[in-house]
């Protein structure tokens, strides 16, 4: 799959003259890459990304697709790297799962061509990976709002892109299928593909996206990595909600998670700021080939870094490193661990001052 980047520089957007909706925004995704955006209701999300695809017209600022404005692109080859997939909502199409997947493949067919048996081979086959295979023969008028995201999904897909757009994949959808959608995303991401997903649900921006993009009513953004962005402090202030985040210890790995607790009650003061944190992280993996993933991380964070050891123990590698560092810091070096096939990570921090 070809290396690909979409920027957005400097962004600006408005329905109505001085009321913006999106203003002076950047942002980027590439490959390998899964980017969250998210905020609350009426904030942009859908507009943005009907800006990012050119469907609507930024007033200011550009989206470039590895340095190219999009507006530039024919509109063909643009469409041939770039895939959409909107909401599986309203009225559906009444075509079987593998004829809609098929209609992927029309940018990579002639004007007057039909599909052949090696467009279905690859229908059948993105079926396949996406766990839909049987679905192919069911009309789309017959299938669960699960069942139809995935084969949206599979749909642009088809067209093998190498950037894939969702607007609000996960929405209406129980827990189960929450989780389809949202396993596929992240493994389209490990296989290299750049994915950019709009969502309602700040925990899956956490738990998924290496990057996320918070969109404010009036046009504010905040952009970077997932852990220094999806935190208590901007939740708190986008969406108007006092929330905590959490770690939770499973016998695999540890997880962070966000519970929502009360509507705000305005800005609050004497909130801890600045400083540092002592913290430990414990890495623990089997597969030696990952020590250099882990080590290149621990090298971007080792002016933070206090003490290390490294404790190989027959067929695993444990090594512990002491941080002395702001707790985003520390936050966002425990995540982009845990990103990392095959590592189980654990941070555990001193206790404050009065804890002792």
């Amino acid at each position: 799959m070809a290396a690909v980047k979409l920027t957005v520089e400097g962004g600006s957007f408005a329905y109505k003259r001085g009321v913006p909706v999106i203003e002076n925004l950047n942002m980027s995704a590439e490959s390998g890459e899964l980017v969250a955006v998210l905020g609350p209701n009426g904030a942009g999300k859908t507009t943005l990304l009907r800006c990012l695809m050119g469907f609507l017209r930024w007033d200011a600022g550009r989206s470039a697709l590895d340095g190219e404005d999009i507006r530039g692109i024919p509109e063909k080859r643009m469409r041939s790297r770039i895939s959409y997939v909107p909401q599986a909502r309203g009225n559906v199409t009444s075509l079987p799962a593998e004829d809609m997947i098929l209609l992927g493949r029309i940018g990579k067919m002639g004007v007057f061509s039909s599909p052949g048996e090696a467009d279905r081979k690859i229908a059948r086959k993105i079926a396949g990976e996406l766990g839909i295979g049987d679905l192919l023969p069911k009309r789309c008028t017959e299938m669960s709002g699960g069942e139809v995201q995935m084969v949206l999904i599979a749909r642009a897909l088809a067209a093998e892109p190498e950037l894939l757009i969702l607007d609000e994949p996960e929405s209406n959808l129980d827990f189960r299928n929450q989780l389809i959608v949202l396993e596929a995303l992240s493994r389209l991401a490990r296989d290299g593909m750049a994915v950019i997903f709009n969502t309602h649900y700040p925990e899956h921006a956490l738990t998924r996206a290496s990057r996320s993009l918070i969109l404010k009513k009036g046009g504010q953004s905040l952009f970077g990595e997932t852990a220094k962005v999806v935190t208590e402090e901007n939740i708190e202030e986008a969406f108007g909600v006092e929330a905590v985040i959490r770690e939770f210890e499973t016998p695999g790995n540890v997880y962070r998670s966000i519970l929502p607790l009360r509507l705000s009650e305005g800005p609050k003061t004497g909130k801890k700021t600045g400083g540092n944190s002592v913290a430990v992280i414990s890495v623990l993996f089997r597969d030696y080939e990952l020590a250099g993933a882990v080590n290149a991380l621990f090298h971007e964070y080792r002016d933070f870094i206090a003490g290390r050891m490294g404790m190989p123990s027959g067929e695993y590698h444990i090594i512990n490193v002491i941080l002395n560092a702001p707790e985003r810091e520390i936050l966002s070096l425990t995540d982009r661990l845990t990103r990392i096939g095959g590592v189980r990570v654990k941070a555990t921090a001193a206790p404050e001052e009065g804890d002792f």
